[in-house]
Order: structure tokens, then sequence, then C-alpha cells
């Protein structure tokens, strides 16, 4: 009995209207409510908060449909203060094979040229955060937006120009 009463308790929350993409500010267009019987363990917005979400930006790719978490959307989007945003291009024998998401942190780390030895004294490293991960273009690359302190991203940049870097997972975000 208890069962059949509580499945009828529903609340209205916040629900994505149409797909938005990383990056992109909500609108009121983006956004509609929906009457959900959901356990309280699961993060949502609550109808009478949608008009506080109006203006801010996609942490990641939202799909139509989806009930809106408040993790998905911020204030602003990357970069924030003291941070700079600095597109990796990687094939996918860069990438690990579980794949990168946004809120990954990673290790950049700087690598030789690709005829020399390996290097003999511990090589520079740079801590970044994933941001967004672009779909492979026609030759396998993708583009990984990483966020890093501001000062590593000229020396970040470079290495993204000469592709003198690789990848090493330090954790991953949980879905």
């Amino acid at each position: 009995m208890w069962l059949v009463s509580s499945a009828g308790d529903r609340t209205d929350v916040v629900m994505l209207a149409r797909d938005v993409a990383y990056g992109t500010t909500l609108t009121a267009d983006d956004l509609t409510t929906t009457a959900v019987a959901v356990d309280a363990s699961v993060a949502t917005v609550g109808a009478e908060g949608a008009s506080s979400l109006v203006g801010q930006v996609a942490n990641a790719d939202l799909a139509a449909g989806t009930l809106l978490a408040p993790s998905d959307v911020a204030p602003a989007g990357p970069p924030g203060p003291g941070e700079a945003l600095v597109p990796l291009p990687a094939t996918a024998e860069r990438l690990p094979a579980t794949g990168l998401r946004p809120g990954d942190r990673l290790l950049v780390v700087d690598t030789p040229t690709q005829a020399a030895d390996p290097p003999t004294e511990r090589p520079e490293t740079f801590e970044v955060v994933v941001a967004r991960v672009g779909a492979p273009d026609l030759n396998g690359v993708s583009v990984i937006d990483v966020v890093a302190a501001a000062d590593d991203g000229p020396a970040l940049a470079a290495r993204a120009a000469t592709g003198r870097f690789a990848l090493v997972l330090l954790s991953h975000e949980e879905p």
C-alpha cells in the first residue's frame, strides 16, 4: 500500500526542452518542467528554480528530455579567474581507452621529439581538468579543451602546437 501511495507523489522539476551544447547560455526556451516521482538522492532542480537557470552556462552537452541537475550548469563557462582554457589536439592512441569526459583530471606531460631518447630527468608536467572533449575529425583528431592555471597556459599551448605531450589520467569524473 505504501508503495502505491508513494508512487503518486510527484514533484515538478526542470527538464531540457531541447538539446543544449556545452558552453551555451541557457534561455527560457531551453527549459520546460515536468512532474516526476523522483528519489530524494537524485539531484534535480525544482520547477520554481527554472527562472534562476536562465543565463547560466551548460557544463556539458545536455540532451532534450533529461532532468536538469544543479551540477549541469554554472554561472559562467571556463575559464574562471586565474585559469586558462587550452585546446589540446589528440589522436585516439593518445587518449585513454576508457575515454575522457568533462571533469576528468589529467596530467599533461612534456615529451621529447619523436626520434629522441627518453628523458633522463623528470619531465615537466601540468595538472589540468577536462572541460570538453570534441568529436574526432576526419583524421581521427579530437580537441580536448582543458582548464589549467593561467601561468601554465602558454607552456601548454606550445606543447599543443608541437604535439609534444602525453596525457595521464589522474581521475575520472563520475558520470
